[in-house]
Order: C-alpha cells, then sequence, then structure tokens
C-alpha cells in the first residue's frame, strides 16, 4: 500500500526525525503533517509516522523509538527508516555522522560527549548554523508540501543520502576491480587507472575503499585521474607526512602543488613518470 503522507510530532525537531522525513519524502514524494497521532495515523499504513506514537511497527509505517528501554543500544528514527529501507548496515559502515547521531538522540549530549572521548563543549562548536536553520524552520512548519522551500530541502537530502549509499557499494566492487597498491620507496601507495567513461567524481570512494580492504592505516598517499584534465592528482592519505608534494610544484609536467603540500596535479597519464613524481615528493625523513 502506498505512503500518502508522512506525520510527525510538532515542536522542536531534532536531527533524527528530520533525516528520517527526507528519506521518506525522497522515497514516495508525499506531504509532512507536524502534529500528535491519532490511533487512527498509526493504525492506517498509508500514514508514515515518524518520531512519535510509541510504536515500532515497519508493517503499517510507524517508526517511533522512544518506547524502548533504557539500556537498549541506540536507535533513532532515521535508523528504524533506514532498515525499513534495507540501508541500515551500509549507512552504518559508511555514514560516521550516523552513530553519533543515534548516541546524541538517546543518550544525550553528555554521554554522547563522553562516548567520543571528548568535553562537552566540543559538540557545540562543531555545531553548524545550516543545522540549526533547517531544524528551526522544520520547527516551525506545521504542513510541508513540494514547491515548499524545506520540502525540496528535505527531498534534496533524501535523494543524496540515498544515492550514496545506493551507489558506493557500486562504485567499492568498481575500485576493487581496478586500484593496485603501488610500493613506493617502501610506502603503499593507491593507484587508480583512468577509465572511459570517467566517474563524475574519480576519487570518490578510495578512502572507503581502503577501510574496507584493511589498508586505510597503510596507505600513505593516492593518485587518480583528475577529472578537470587528462592527467592525475596525486595526495596524501590521512595527512601522512611522508610526502609533501611541495617538492614537485617546479616540474614541467605539475600544473599545481597546494601550498600545505598535501595535493598536487600532473598533466602526465604516464605510470611510471607518476611513480618519479611521488619519489621526488617523498619526504627523507619521515
Amino acid at each position: 500500500m502506498a505512503t500518502e503522507r508522512i506525520l510527525t510530532h510538532p515542536g522542536s525537531a531534532h536531527k533524527d526525525e528530520l533525516l528520517a522525513c527526507a528519506l521518506l519524502v525522497a522515497v514516495h514524494g508525499v506531504e509532512i503533517i507536524r502534529r500528535e497521532p491519532t490511533q487512527a495515523d498509526l493504525d492506517d499504513p498509508t500514514t508514515a509516522v515518524v518520531d512519535v506514537g510509541g510504536e515500532h511497527e515497519p508493517a503499517r509505517n510507524n517508526f517511533d523509538h522512544h518506547q524502548f528501554p533504557a539500556d537498549h543500544p541506540p536507535l533513532c528514527s532515521v535508523s528504524l527508516v533506514l532498515q525499513h529501507l534495507g540501508l541500515y548496515e551500509d549507512a552504518r559502515a559508511f555514514c560516521d555522522w550516523l552513530e553519533p547521531a543515534e548516541w546524541f538522540d538517546t543518550r544525550g549530549p553528555n554521554a554522547t560527549a563522553k562516548w567520543l572521548g571528548v568535553d562537552r563543549e566540543v559538540l557545540s562548536k562543531v555545531n553548524s548554523p545550516i543545522d540549526v536553520t533547517l531544524l528551526r524552520r522544520f520547527a516551525k512548519s506545521v504542513h510541508l508540501v513540494p514547491g515548499d522551500p524545506i520540502w525540496e530541502m528535505l527531498r534534496y537530502t533524501g535523494e543524496d543520502l540515498l544515492e550514496y549509499l545506493r551507489s558506493l557499494r557500486q562504485r567499492l566492487d568498481f575500485l576493487a576491480s581496478r586500484a593496485v597498491i603501488w610500493n613506493v620507496a617502501g610506502h603503499e601507495v593507491l593507484f587508480l587507472p583512468r577509465t572511459e567513461p570517467l566517474p563524475e567524481e574519480p576519487s570518490a570512494g578510495l578512502g572507503r575503499y581502503l577501510q574496507t580492504i584493511g589498508k586505510d592505516k597503510e596507505v600513505v598517499a593516492m593518485v587518480y585521474p583528475d577529472r578537470r584534465g587528462s592527467g592525475y592528482g596525486l595526495s596524501r592519505h590521512n595527512d601522512s607526512p611522508c610526502f609533501d608534494f611541495t617538492r614537485i610544484e617546479g616540474e614541467a609536467d605539475v600544473h599545481f602543488a597546494h601550498a600545505r603540500g598535501f595535493v598536487a596535479k600532473t598533466s602526465s597519464a604516464d605510470a611510471q613518470r607518476l611513480r618519479e613524481l611521488l619519489e621526488k615528493a617523498l619526504v627523507a625523513t619521515a
């Protein structure tokens, strides 16, 4: 049965139900109503009830977590919607923001800061005014329909998140079939050869790929096709001090080297030349 509307609680808004609504809007393209649900709403499978209602019944489109016991593993409304969409495991693996969001919503800021190993004040310092404005405007809304700026922003957010999760597995499979590990003077470097057609973001997913193959700590640099030209980008991985790409800024085929030394661009597409540039950029004392 098709979802015809999304219903969530009125009053103050939080990241978990905003993201849950964003995902459902992206999937179903329906209105959002912010009020307390009735029993009829909970019984109606065409109404997705999010973050309110005291029920987690995906078969009836009900996604609340507040009735879970205090010692339940941290799960919030966006977690439940991701589970319903079959994307939760990938989201936990590839969305670094999800687990902190679950903790923040279910355990509060003090417990979350302790779990993260940071001072409570750090959480406020990394808070974005974009988050504040979107949550505030969402909280002031009662009824959102297609064409409303906030509804459209939620749709964009949901679509981008779904696209990221659904395409990442395909991207990782692609990288597994193409990427190779070079040894450059005893250092491991990930090399991605150019393919046609060139992906929109050739370097996208490289870090995640290294995590999946257990090489995130060992690999110290990456070489990948430059989407703006026919050459390649060279960059540090995890800001490793092993390479300083300002050391190659004077090379004839290097047209950009960042002043902080973490990335460079070359017009060369020859593998041997790319290795030479890496060797020239190597910091001998690293």
